[in-house]
């Protein structure tokens, strides 16, 4: 299996015709939805083994629904684990929310931060990692609306994390509008989240509702102050591989690979200082 490192980008099945027959070399590794793709044979299957064959692949799902009451689709985590062993990828990542509650709601929506939840929660994961093999990576998400904080939401992610021994998919962007949004330091929440528990990192877009109001689009280029939290993270954890998310108004491969580029810089800029920090 293929590590992923570097800087990523995520694959939709309307980019192939663009990308293939040889995948952009200055992408490190790719990340798709598996539910995007588990249901297709074909010529779209016939791609997708085309592109796992350049590149790290890794992947990060949609409807899990880790945190609903209902119960666990077990049939589903099934098909993701022939899907990851199939295509040789480590790594599959998701939602810290839940998208169901008798029936599928079509958003994520955010976990009560209760005790009750951590455990609830906990116990699904555990489940989940049991079947897939491999530790689940669950991405903290934005959220616009509290239902109960008897937690901070970094006590109720910290949590989560210690209790069902899962990694992390920290989504700097989702830091950075939820401080916004929520009204907290969101360097104080980078820098308060476990290091061992980070395998990889999310940027992307958002659009402005209000001043005080974010909305998490992944539809625009990424802003100054979002990669500014993404350099300030990697001093605090170390330099972990960042893919960036474009879900829609998806422009020229070009204009997407100055964005990779930019994380690569980022990357780069920080191990040499790190490194001569090292050595002074």
């Amino acid at each position: 299996m293929k590590n992923i490192h570097g800087a990523g980008l995520g694959l939709r099945r309307e980019m192939l015709k663009s990308l293939l027959p040889t995948l952009p070399k200055e992408v490190d590794f790719w990340e798709v939805a598996p539910e995007n793709w588990i249901p297709f044979g074909g010529k779209f299957e016939e791609r997708f083994e085309q592109c796992v064959s350049q590149a790290p692949f890794s992947t990060h799902g949609l409807s899990l629904s880790i945190g609903s009451l209902d119960k666990l689709d077990v049939e589903f985590v099934k098909s993701v684990k022939t899907f990851l062993d199939k295509h040789n990828i480590t790594l599959y990542s998701e939602h810290l929310s839940y998208c169901s509650g008798n029936g599928h709601m079509y958003d994520l929506m955010p976990i009560p931060f209760t005790e009750g939840a951590v455990k609830h929660v906990s116990e699904r994961i555990k489940q989940v990692q049991d079947i897939l093999e491999r530790p689940l990576v669950l991405e903290n998400v934005s959220y616009y609306i509290s239902p109960s904080k008897e937690l901070t939401e970094l006590e109720f992610t910290n949590a989560v994390l210690n209790e069902s021994n899962c990694l992390m998919l920290l989504d700097v962007n989702n830091v950075y509008v939820n401080s916004i949004n929520h009204k907290y330091d969101p360097s104080a929440f980078i820098k308060g989240l476990p290091s061992e528990k980070i395998v990889y990192g999310h940027i992307a877009g958002h659009y402005n509702e209000a001043p005080d109001l974010k909305v998490d689009t992944h539809g625009t280029s990424v802003i100054e102050p979002v990669w500014a939290l993404l350099e300030e993270a990697y001093f605090t954890h170390g330099v972990f591989p960042t893919l960036l998310e474009r879900d829609f108004n998806i422009p020229d491969i070009k204009e997407l690979l100055e964005e990779v580029e930019q994380i690569k810089a980022i990357q780069r800029r920080v191990s040499s200082q790190m490194v001569s920090g090292a050595l002074a």
